[in-house]
């Protein structure tokens, strides 16, 4: 008799479940009731969306180094090999942190050293990374119109992307790398969930939550500080760049002034605007303000990254 269960040996215990089902041969349908069905709670803090977030980065990688990985099931089991590629791109979201962080620190480097990764300007080789980034966001909002999301929903996307990949992410790949040479052990961690109430006072409570729906909320956990950390680096970028352009002679043409690292300009300001909640969380009070602990943390690791620039270049 077969038996069929919630699996477990992950953190992303239900990718486990149903990688499982996958490689015994079992098809997947779509099933759309009305109303729609298995509809869970959402994390109520944004710490606690870092912390579920960390939980799936690790636990995904901890599939794609175990006896589970995808390659290993579709060619001893059942699993189809497209099916095993979607796995295997759900299981390397812990190794993006990676190239992000290296794609958020590179125009940064570039700024404080008065170095290049992009052509100037004024050069028409600029034309191609300015090209691939125009047709690719283009792209990405043109489907997301298509699914009927509007430009504010495309751009928070594309912004908690960047977020979500160089904090809670980074944090479940360090942790992965820990487990897997024997220093750290996996433990799960429950995250808080938002659940209604129905008491007297549930409009009041509705009501402020409306006014604040937007906003991040903070505490002294240490997934916040990957995120400060870049955004610090940026901003010292940003200074050094605009420094550097106003020590420009004015009788040059202003193209040649933009040419002195524009594209790396550009690059750093989209940072910042990715991390614009970290931003106005460093002037935030309350719990809608980053803990002053973190803030000095994360200004001892910015600084310490700076001086790093300055002397390797």
């Amino acid at each position: 008799m077969l038996r069929v269960g919630w699996l477990y040996g992950s953190a992303a215990e239900d990718m486990m479940t149903g990688l499982s089902i996958h490689s015994r041969g079992w098809k997947s349908v779509t099933c759309s009731p009305d109303p729609l069905a298995f509809l869970g709670c959402s994390t109520t803090t944004y710490p606690s969306t870092l912390s579920q977030q960390k939980r799936w980065a690790n636990g995904a990688l901890e599939i794609f180094f175990s006896h589970k990985n995808p390659l290993r099931l579709a060619i001893k089991e059942n699993l189809w090999f497209r099916q095993a590629l979607a796995y295997i791109w759900l299981c390397l979201w812990g190794l993006r942190p990676i190239p992000e962080l290296c794609y958020a620190f590179l125009p940064a480097y570039c700024l404080i050293t008065g170095s290049h990764f992009l052509p100037k300007f004024n050069e028409h080789d600029f034309l191609i990374p300015m090209g691939i980034f125009v047709i690719y966001n283009s792209y990405v909002f043109w489907e997301s119109k298509r699914l009927g999301l509007s430009l504010r929903m495309w751009w928070n996307l594309q912004r908690m992307g960047r977020v979500t990949a160089m904090t809670s992410w980074l944090c479940g790949f360090l942790n992965m790398m820990l487990q897997l040479i024997g220093l750290s052990k996996n433990i799960f961690e429950v995250t808080q969930k938002e659940h209604k109430s129905n008491d007297g006072d549930g409009d009041s409570h509705d009501e402020v939550d409306n006014k604040n729906v937007a906003r991040f909320t903070y505490d002294k956990s240490p997934l916040i500080i990957p995120g400060v950390v870049v955004l610090l680096v940026n901003i010292a970028a940003l200074v050094n760049g605009v420094l550097r352009l106003l020590m420009v002679d004015y009788t040059e043409i202003w193209l040649e002034a933009l040419g002195l690292g524009f594209g790396e300009l550009f690059c750093s300001v989209c940072v910042l605007l990715c991390f614009w909640d970290f931003f106005k969380g460093l002037f935030g009070k309350g719990k809608y303000g980053i803990p002053a602990s973190t803030i000095w943390i994360s200004g001892v690791l910015a600084l310490l990254i700076v001086q790093l620039f300055r002397r390797s270049a």
